[in-house]
């Protein structure tokens, strides 16, 4: 397994083998598409600084709300019926459900819904990943909400139209089914694990110097 060359691996590999294989002490990030092996794009300074913001205004929120809930350095979201593992860009944990995770302790590796309150990814180069894959993976496993938050418009024009406008799409789940609704500008972001949030799109893109 030690010899893995992720950027041009052929061979389709499990989960097991993947966080087996999986580097430590590196400054590379991966994850795990359908068994093959994807080495992330470097993050880019904006990048941080939108994830930096998001992490800073959630966690007051979850705070005052006096919730459970804390977010991760690095954990995976495994879907059950796919050999995947996904490391999104902000991962908001249920503390407390953490006891129902097989693979928490040895793998920081979630599997259930009611340990993921919220999903947030930070569109990059890899923008189909985040509009199609993982929204349905994320849907799969019955993650609650889920955003996508598209600061440089970098997603198709069918997803933000034309021209393309910076863009937050809110995914809440209703009867299994995600339904979405996008947030510009000004729009004032509606969330459904936060309600109260005082937040708007406008803020998010405003927080990155580019």
């Amino acid at each position: 397994m030690t010899n893995f060359q992720p950027q041009t691996l052929r061979k389709l590999v499990t989960f097991d083998e993947f966080i087996t294989w999986y580097p430590v002490n590196t400054l590379n990030r991966y994850e795990l598409h359908d068994g093959v092996i994807v080495e992330m794009a470097p993050p880019t300074g904006d990048h941080e600084e939108i994830i930096g913001f998001l992490v800073g205004e959630i966690v007051a929120e979850y705070k005052r709300l006096k919730l459970p809930y804390f977010i991760p350095k690095t954990a995976f979201i495994k879907p059950s019926m796919s050999e995947s593992a996904y490391s999104p860009d902000v991962l908001i944990l249920n503390q407390p459900n953490l006891v129902n995770e097989p693979l928490w302790k040895k793998e920081s590796c979630i599997t259930c819904a009611a340990s993921i309150p919220l999903v947030v990814e930070v569109v990059s180069t890899n923008w189909r990943d985040d509009y199609l894959k993982k929204a349905a993976d994320y849907e799969a496993v019955g993650i609650s909400e889920y955003w996508i938050v598209d600061y440089k418009a970098l997603g198709g024009k069918r997803f933000i139209g034309n021209p393309k406008q910076p863009t937050i799409w809110v995914y809440f789940l209703v009867e299994g089914e995600y339904h979405v609704r996008q947030f510009r500008g000004s729009d004032k972001i509606v969330s459904i694990t936060f309600p109260e949030l005082n937040l708007t799109a406008e803020q998010i893109f405003q927080s990155a110097t580019y």
